[in-house]
């Protein structure tokens, strides 16, 4: 190797390393005060050095380096595809930045978050799609470097007819999730963090991807449906608009309940809870048939979980009052016990003559008129005869 080269490549290496070293500094001191600053460095710090090592190396071996022999060439070759891959990894990494920065201003702690989750949601869905678009440019950036690529491209384009058709009948249904996933991130029929009731299931959207969706269930496991489910499937969205919900608690009582009395113990129970948010409380008799009264109280809450825990509280507090202040209210099942006198029964078991059989008066049968009437379609119809007949 000419010394030349050798000198140029250290100094190179060493320039690399030192700007990678102020950048660190002045990112690091900004850091102090910026979040933002602190984001940048841990999600950009890597890609960065290696892309600007491997671009000074490359860059130098462009200069010095004919790529007259094999070698020159590989290693010209090797060096393109690392720096077309630490530049495509430097790009993803600012993506996340970006995404990271932008969803920073819209917080998802706070009661009415339905704009920050439908914005992180829309954000996270770009940045996926962003990454994806680079990831390929990338690899097709690395492919077209490869000496004679051109002449083996033109060949396999000349017999990817058929394999075009094959291909996209075969990825058809990943297509249709791709393309769901991306209308289900802009359409904000569905965004990160919405309780769903999905498959008789319920939970809370834990991610969209573009091609499934996981559901976080109640009880802790994982639904993972594919995209296409939520845009060809019926599907109930607790929080569309806002996380506030009604919930009913019902009970099957005695008819002698007391609805009144009831009523002041639910106004009792939800004053005193931090799980009601004061917007209803109602009970009300909805059906009185069967033998029971069906009574239904509504309550609500601030979002489907706290309504849950609350209608538990309702029915167990209800219930304790019921049994130690209106015990005649709880259902029970009535029947009827009757005993016949003796005489009675001896009436009942004597031989009984046959009842008379009476016919009831019909529309062909009974009466004059109905038997004139029935005349009238059995009579022998009259032949008529013609005038030839009569000479």
């Amino acid at each position: 190797m000419q010394p030349d080269y050798l000198i140029a490549l250290a100094v190179a290496i060493v320039g690399a390393v030192v700007v990678t070293g102020i950048t660190a500094l002045a990112f690091r001191v900004a850091a102090r005060r910026k979040t933002w600053a602190r984001t940048l460095v841990g999600l950009v710090r890597v890609p960065f050095r290696l892309t600007l090592l491997v671009g000074a190396i490359w860059s130098v071996n462009t200069l010095f380096l004919q790529t007259t022999t094999d070698i020159e060439r590989l290693v010209d070759f090797i060096f393109r595809a690392l720096f077309i891959a630490a530049s495509a990894w430097l790009v993803c990494a600012l993506l996340y930045f970006f995404e990271e920065l932008s969803a920073s201003r819209y917080r998802v702690d706070v009661r009415d978050n339905r704009v920050a989750r439908r914005v992180r949601t829309q954000l996270r869905m770009l940045r996926r799609i962003g990454v994806v678009v680079i990831v390929i440019c990338a690899i097709g950036a690395v492919l077209l470097s490869i000496p004679g690529a051109a002449t083996l491209g033109a060949s396999l384009f000349a017999s990817a007819g058929l394999l075009s058709v094959v291909a996209g009948l075969a990825a058809q249904s990943t297509l249709a999730n791709v393309f769901a996933g991306i209308q289900l991130a802009f359409n904000n029929a569905l965004r990160v963090d919405d309780v769903v009731i999905v498959e008789t299931e319920w939970g809370k959207i834990e991610e969209i991807t573009l091609t499934y969706v996981v559901v976080h269930i109640w009880d802790d496991r994982r639904m993972v449906l594919p995209s296409t489910y939520f845009t060809t499937n019926p599907f109930q969205n607790w929080t569309r608009h806002n996380s506030e919900l009604l919930g009913a608690v019902e009970f099957d009582l005695d008819w002698r309940v007391d609805p009144a009395g009831m009523r002041e113990e639910l106004d009792r129970i939800v004053a005193q809870t931090e799980l009601w948010d004061g917007r209803v409380v109602v009970l009300q008799v909805t059906d009185a048939v069967g033998g029971f009264v069906r009574v239904r109280v509504l309550v609500s809450a601030a979002d489907a979980p706290t309504l849950f825990d609350l209608r538990c509280l309702v029915r167990e507090n209800l219930i304790d009052w019921i049994n130690t202040h209106n015990p005649e209210a709880l259902p029970v099942g009535r029947m009827e016990l009757r005993r016949e006198p003796a005489r009675d029964q001896a009436v009942a078991r004597a031989p009984k003559s046959p009842h008379p059989v009476t016919a009831p008066i019909g529309l062909f049968s009974g009466d004059e008129s109905a038997k004139a009437r029935a005349a009238e379609f059995t009579a022998a119809i009259p032949v008529q005869k013609g005038a030839s007949e009569e000479h």
